[in-house]
């Protein structure tokens, strides 16, 4: 049985990358393996585009739930530092699911957008056998812009500094903390504070912020295979090399802990919310304090440099097969006795 997760960059190069459609002039950036965006020329506009599973988690509250699934889709447009502005989304539903449920889960996705600028302009909802929790759909992101604002997912250049915030596990520790209480190996304030942790599983604002204070060369949110698969899909998109000292990389309160308590590989966790960033030099203070005024901790990890691969303290570190979440996540499910 395939491995579950995104389909393997072999097979996305032999088998979708050849076979996109037609050939249209029109698309400025078509997909790639570990790209997070799309683009279209629209006359002398950008129009931005990601499309993303739509993940609702009951358990985290409707209202949470839904704030959480459309930070997720919204975040791979922003890497883009262009703010997201449209919304399409379409709910394959639970039949279990009720009107007033989904009108909960709506009012949080409505509330979430409006904040943003977001305008959801068409979609479609409804109930179907065999649909479950938490992949209840898909959704497309939008953003329109000036072409020479886009930073480009392989912009990344030798020289540039490479900043991290936030740092590994972020997502990962926070929801397994959230959605399995009773069956995650800490107790009391270590517990907590790793729940706090979802809090922070969101990019969006710092993107944007990120983006309009300096040369952001390229953005990647740390998803499947946590930061160092973001490290791995930065250099191969943009065909250079990434030189990171581990020291300097932030780490939440409660992130250590937990990940030892599940035997879950932090830089090989998903962590939806940390942003990998390269910047040119002469703007990396700027973009530095631009996010420490949101109060996002980022640290300056390393440079862009010319070559190929990951290299984490002086040693080359080859790239993550599949998360080490997800065997976590296994564990706690099966203690939990759910199904």
């Amino acid at each position: 049985m395939p491995d579950s997760g995104k389909i393997s960059r072999r097979f996305f190069e032999e088998r979708i990358a050849p076979n996109l459609g037609a050939d249209r002039d029109d698309v400025a950036v078509g997909p790639k393996h570990g790209v997070d965006f799309g683009v279209l020329d629209i006359g002398d506009r950008a129009l931005v585009a990601a499309t993303d599973p739509v993940s609702v988690l009951p358990d985290l509250g409707f209202e949470r739930a839904g704030r959480f699934a459309v930070g997720i889709v919204l975040a791979d447009v922003a890497v883009s530092g262009i703010s997201p502005s449209h919304l399409t989304v379409s709910f394959s539903l639970p039949p279990e699911m009720t009107d007033e449920e989904f009108g909960r889960l709506w009012d949080a996705v409505d509330a979430e957008c409006r904040d943003l600028g977001v305008s959801i302009v068409t979609g479609h909802t409804a109930r179907y056998p065999g649909a479950s929790y938490p992949w209840v759909g898909a959704a497309t992101a939008m953003a329109v812009g000036a072409h020479d604002d886009i930073v480009r997912p392989d912009g990344a250049r030798p020289g540039d500094d490479l900043l991290v915030t936030k740092g590994p596990a972020v997502e990962a520790v926070g929801l397994l903390s959230t959605l399995f209480p009773d069956e995650v190996p800490l107790e009391g304030e270590a517990l907590s504070t790793a729940q706090a942790r979802l809090a922070e599983a969101d990019c969006v604002r710092d993107a944007v912020a990120a983006a309009a204070a300096g040369e952001v060369t390229a953005m990647h949110d740390a998803t499947e295979g946590g930061l160092l698969g973001a490290l791995h899909e930065m250099s191969e998109a943009a065909g250079v090399r990434l030189a990171v000292d581990a020291d300097a990389v932030p780490s939440r309160p409660g992130v250590e802990t937990a990940c030892e308590a599940l035997e879950m590989d932090p830089w090989r966790a998903t962590t939806s919310g940390t942003l990998l960033i390269a910047v040119d030099p002469v703007d990396t203070d700027a973009v530095v304090g631009a996010l420490e005024a949101r109060g996002t901790p980022v640290g300056v990890v390393g440079r862009v440099e010319t070559g190929s691969g990951v290299i984490v303290d002086g040693a080359d570190i080859e790239e993550p097969n599949g998360d080490s979440s997800w065997a976590a996540y296994e564990r706690l499910l099966e203690a939990s006795g759910a199904e």
